[in-house]
């Protein structure tokens, strides 16, 4: 199965019902670079054979300007030129930064993803967004340019630890929450379970997750207006994640709640939305409370891209699969994510 998406920076094909061994048909190894990390080298390194292979640790830390010039002196060591493609096969942190080498390299080269995690499948690999970290602050420098093509092989979801499958699954409650309340009851259905074992409902889920992401970023692609719905969560998320080591689904799922508390005295959403959306949460392993400072977490909140002098664009919800955007003072997050540590569980 093939389709393709058009933006206002280029064309994208997703190739679904693919197999790693048939990649060489649409990715030639003569021509392609494979930018991964060391775990995935080693474990699929077979499958690559025949590919000039460039791997860094595995981990967020890899995702820095020290990767960066790393990678960029081995593409000149091995002669790549603006003929030559990237391709990142991995995670999030692998894609982000293979988009950004090959939007800064020699000032522009072509580049595919093969994610190999549901939170990539459904979220880091799509929509164009690529860049590194400058610790402890994410994706501070960066480019929006959108791949030549998806390739997907759920067979390498199959090999993940329950931790990664939980952040790919906080990333499509976020979509059923902000645009399409029909997935929130898709996974209310069902289990994480239900989901490992039948890979042509999943393969289902993650379209429809797509097809939500692709139709945003193409109303905005450079993220001046809409495309900031995407964010729902995140803000707080974020800011969780880089204050307490989270894994990024987890953060996000805490996001996601804070977002609510707000939404409820912004928006007038109904309190009972957030008790449906913690008890989802916590069906698909996700976590509803933290013990956090308040005070550290709105610190963290200072460097975000979408604050400024007045307060920070928050994504809010007036019901469910209605996400708006909001400017808030940090005044009004800060008594919600005190209300969020005050109720505990809920």
């Amino acid at each position: 199965m093939e389709y393709a998406f058009t933006f206002p920076t280029g064309t994208v094909r997703y190739l679904f019902q693919r197999q790693l061994e048939h990649l060489s048909l649409y990715a030639d190894p003569k021509t392609f670079i494979v930018i991964t990390d060391e775990k995935l080298r080693d474990l699929y390194g077979k499958e690559l054979r025949g590919y000039t292979i460039l791997a860094l640790p595995p981990g967020e830390e890899s995702k820095s300007l020290d990767s960066l010039a790393y990678l960029s002196r081995e593409l000149l060591k091995n002669h790549v030129h603006r003929r030559h493609m990237l391709l990142g096969f991995g995670g999030g942190v692998i894609t982000d930064i293979t988009g950004y080498l090959a939007c800064s390299y020699m000032r522009g080269v072509g580049f595919g993803f093969v994610p190999t995690t549901l939170l990539a499948m459904v979220d880091a690999a799509v929509g164009g967004k690529n860049g590194v970290n400058i610790e402890p602050y994410k994706n501070i420098l960066g480019a929006l340019a959108q791949p030549e093509f998806i390739y997907y092989d759920l067979n390498l979801l199959l090999s993940l630890p329950d931790e990664e499958w939980r952040n790919g699954f906080a990333e499509i409650i976020k979509y059923g929450c902000m645009a399409d309340s029909r997935v929130l009851k898709t996974l209310e259905d069902e289990r994480l379970s239900f989901f490992q074992q039948h890979p042509q409902e999943l393969e289902t889920l993650i379209i429809g997750c797509i097809d939500i992401k692709n139709k945003i970023v193409h109303a905005d692609e450079k993220e001046n207006n809409v495309r900031k719905l995407l964010n729902f969560g995140h803000t707080a998320g974020h800011a969780f994640e880089r204050q307490y080591q989270l894994h990024h689904g987890e953060a996000v799922a805490l996001g996601m709640l804070v977002a609510c508390i707000v939404s409820e005295k912004e928006c007038n959403l109904d309190p009972a939305f957030r008790r449906r959306l913690a008890a989802l949460l916590r069906r698909y392993g996700l976590p509803c409370h933290l013990d956090f400072s308040v005070a550290q977490v709105m610190d963290n909140m200072q460097t975000d891209k979408k604050r400024n002098d007045e307060g920070i664009d928050y994504v809010l919800l007036e019901k469910p699969g209605v996400g708006i955007i909001r400017k808030l003072p940090f005044e009004k997050i800060e008594a919600a994510l005190q209300q969020f540590l005050d109720e505990g569980d809920c």
